[in-house]
This record gives C-alpha cells, sequence and structure tokens, in this order.
C-alpha cells in the first residue's frame, strides 16, 4: 500500500519508519524535503519525501501529523481533490503552546481538530487515531497489561475497518467511539495523557478499555 504522511516532524516520521517496517511505501510531505533527506536515505526505494501535494497525491490512505497551527495550511497546500475518497487518518491534536507547558487544548467542547479535518476535506474518509499516546509507542506497544487501546472515531464505516486493520498490524487494539464528533472526547483524552507525561517525566504510558 501507498502512504502519504503529511508533516515531518517526530510523529510524522515514526508514523513512517513503522509502515516501511511493515512494507509499504511512504512518502512523506513536508516544506523543506531535504530536512527529511537522511531518513529517506535511510529507507532506501520504500521512502520518498515531497510536498504536501505530492505527498497526499501519493497515498492510498493519507496520515495528516502536522502541528495543529499549520494543519489548515498543510491542507490547503496539498490541494483537497488530492484526498476524494480516500481514507485520510487524523493524528492531530489541537495544542495551544502560547501560554508554556503543559499546553492548553486550542478546541473543544463542541468543536474538534477531528472535525475541522473533515470540513476541511469533505470529499475524505476521515478517521481519527494515533492521537492518544506519544510516538515512541505507536508501533507495537509493549505494556504489562498487553496491548493498549487506541480510541478511533470517523463517519465512514469502511474507513474505520481499514485504519481498525492498521491498527491490529500495529500490535494495537482498537475501539470504535463512533462518528468524528467523537474526536471532541479524544483530544481530551490526549490531553490526560500529557498531563502525565508532564508529571512523570516519562511517555511510558498508554490507555486500556477493561471489560468484564
Amino acid at each position: 500500500m501507498q502512504i502519504g504522511i503529511l508533516g515531518s516532524g517526530d510523529v510524522g516520521l515514526k508514523l513512517g519508519d513503522s509502515f516501511i517496517e511493515l512494507g509499504h511505501a511512504v512518502k512523506v510531505g513536508t516544506r523543506s524535503p531535504n530536512k527529511v533527506a537522511a531518513w529517506v536515505d535511510r529507507h532506501g526505494s520504500k521512502a520518498s519525501a515531497g510536498s504536501f501535494s505530492e505527498a497526499a497525491a501519493f497515498g492510498e490512505v493519507v496520515i495528516i501529523a502536522t502541528l495543529w497551527d499549520g494543519t489548515a495550511s498543510a491542507i490547503k497546500m496539498a490541494d483537497s481533490k488530492n484526498f476524494a475518497g480516500k481514507v485520510v487518518i487524523d493524528v492531530t491534536n489541537p495544542l495551544d503552546f502560547s501560554k508554556g507547558m503543559p499546553p492548553k487544548l486550542a478546541v473543544g467542547h463542541t468543536d474538534s481538530a477531528g472535525e475541522t479535518v473533515q470540513r476541511l476535506l469533505p470529499d475524505a474518509r476521515v478517521v481519527k487515531a494515533f492521537n492518544i499516546v506519544g510516538n515512541p509507542h505507536m508501533f507495537r506497544p509493549e505494556f504489562p497489561g498487553g496491548p493498549p487501546s487506541m480510541f478511533i472515531c470517523g463517519n465512514d464505516e469502511q474507513a474505520k475497518k481499514t485504519v481498525t486493520e492498521i491498527l491490529a498490524a500495529f500490535g494495537w487494539e482498537a475501539i470504535d467511539s463512533g462518528g468524528i464528533e467523537g474526536s471532541r472526547f479524544l483530544e481530551p483524552l490526549a490531553m490526560l495523557w500529557i498531563i502525565e507525561y508532564f508529571r512523570t517525566g516519562n511517555g511510558n504510558h498508554a490507555f486500556k478499555l477493561l471489560r468484564k
């Protein structure tokens, strides 16, 4: 499968590493492709970099892993027609760093980053996922209690099935949280993860839904 990733930060490159390890081809979209030249060289023919538009056009599945304050402009530069009909995995969290650390949510309660991305890409099938854990544990997470849970949401059932399959390959249990408006709850859940990170000084934690 061809994977397009918008964003060349730690999250985007970690997801790129992971998809390549599973045998997929990845193109990272960035404002400065030379920034990831070493990453591309390390992975050989399975990896490439280009503009946001080139990455979106390349991907059969497209991942948005940009900082929130650059997300709308990255999508605009990528051109919405390059996302039409595709599964788009929204990894963003609407974090506001203007008042220092830990960050605050810039959007919440009556709207969310996930819903914003879906509005910006009306012809895409957006699924919120991978936003509630730090990037070191996104691929094959190992915890004493077993595989953690990844809560997802989106309006398209087939798209959520595709993302559930991807998560299974990554070593996660997927929990369907309904329509894309569920991002209003998953993004604050990410804040809970972030608060624990700042409280303890490490990111070795994840969430798990327990049943009986």
